[in-house]
């Protein structure tokens, strides 16, 4: 079976910390793949916000989720504080793909890299818009 490989850029631009809540640990007493998708949603939402964005509102746009990936490295235990970098890259006319890292910030052993790809979307008109030019020129004067 074929693996899925990422290929993270080598830059990013914001990072935040979450701890491990005992609502994310599974059966196998680690970190589960569902909570992983939810911890790079809230690093989304924080990543947005520290450009006084939303989901919903992105110079007048909303964003809508198109897929997402992630490689697993190492474990996650209850309690280990996760620091998840956030990059962005591989715009189009309608999107881009938004890369994360997860790290434990204490021993700084990789526990997975994803990526969500988006695209901007009207919410009202149910459709998808194009990126809005701020948008695009603020990630990318960052990265």
């Amino acid at each position: 079976m074929a693996r899925i490989k990422l290929e993270m850029p080598e830059h990013f631009i914001f990072s935040t910390v979450l701890p491990i809540r005992i609502s994310d640990i599974n059966y196998g007493g680690h970190l589960g793949n569902d909570a992983v998708l939810s911890m790079i949603h809230e690093a989304r939402v924080r990543f947005l916000n520290n450009y006084h964005y939303t989901e919903q509102n992105v110079d007048g746009r909303g964003l809508i989720m198109t897929d997402s990936a992630i490689v697993y490295r190492s474990e996650g235990f209850y309690g280990d504080l996760i620091q998840i970098d956030v990059a962005v890259g591989d715009f189009n006319k309608y999107g881009c793909d938004i890369f994360y890292l997860l790290s434990n910030k204490k021993t700084a052993e990789e526990l997975a890299i994803a990526k969500t790809g988006v695209v901007f979307f009207d919410y009202e008109a149910r459709k998808v818009v194009p990126m809005p030019d701020g948008f695009r020129a603020s990630m990318q004067k960052d990265t």
